[in-house]
């Protein structure tokens, strides 16, 4: 059953992607997907237009909103072109390379100290996500998913992009609080604690309210490519599993690899 979702998933996107009428089998499982034409689309962009109206009125910046939707709408279409020519790819050194530039970015974009320059925590963030989103990401393709070839690019790369976004969401958060709780003369081992737990917070909110107050992204598109509830929620079930082993994992380690960087400014700050 998993290996009929796992093929389902992936012939329906490629029947989107090139727009090619669907096979006979898949129509039939499927005759409830549409592809979104262009000119429908532009239709998703008028709330977006009203929202910019508000803020121009209100005279907020409506500039850097406009920047957001066009950068938006840019990047999509650029990586949408990138991840079909990667998909078609047979080249393991392709996908470990994508998969090292995801992690050289979110290591970087996780640190936003405003003492401690970026530099100085950059290899351990490096460390940490790549030893708590490395470790996951193995073991859900190769254990729960079982991918052949083990670096299916269809699979990896976007399992990878969830994982290490919330990694790196998680170290952002731990260091942040971190630092805040030290300028506050707080123990590091007291701010520590503090640091992780306040890392947690979106991952546990997102635990509780799953199923009661929204249907995760996951889980809706595969409803709506046509597969059963009942194998969209095993995928759900294994997304939130990494997301939260990824974050505390990548969150736990950067907290212990920190350590002499804040104890040391914690001995400063007080001479």
């Amino acid at each position: 059953m998993k290996s009929l979702a796992l093929n389902y998933v992936l012939q329906t996107a490629r029947v989107c992607i090139s727009g090619s009428k669907p096979p006979l089998h898949l129509s039939v499982m499927n005759n409830s997907i549409q592809i979104i034409p262009f000119t429908n689309l532009v239709l998703a962009f008028i709330p977006a237009i009203v929202v910019v109206v508000i803020v121009w009125r209100w005279g907020i910046g409506y500039k850097r909103s406009i920047y957001a939707l066009s950068r938006m709408l840019i990047q999509l279409l650029l990586i949408g072109y990138f991840l079909v020519f990667i998909f078609k790819t047979d080249s393991s050194l392709i996908v470990i390379g994508v998969l090292a530039v995801m992690l050289f970015t979110a290591s970087w974009i996780a640190l936003h100290t405003r003492r401690i320059p970026r530099r100085v925590l950059y290899l351990k963030s490096f460390c940490s996500i790549s030893v708590g989103g490395g470790i996951i990401l193995l073991l859900i393709t190769q254990g729960v998913l079982n991918l052949h070839p083990w670096y299916l690019p269809s699979y990896v790369i976007p399992l990878a992009g969830i994982i290490f976004a919330n990694a790196m969401n998680s170290v952002s958060l731990a260091v942040e609080r971190l630092e805040a709780e030290t300028d506050r003369n707080v123990p590091y081992e007291q701010a520590r604690i503090i640091a992780l737990r306040a890392s947690l917070i979106p991952v546990i909110n997102t635990m509780l309210a799953v199923g009661l107050v929204a249907l995760p992204g996951m889980m809706t598109g595969q409803i709506l490519s046509g597969i059963s509830p009942f194998i969209a929620v095993r995928y759900q079930i294994m997304v939130m599993c990494m997301i939260f082993g990824s974050s505390g994992i990548s969150a736990a380690f950067f907290l212990a690899l920190v350590r002499s960087n804040f104890t040391t400014k914690e001995k400063t700050d007080k001479h």
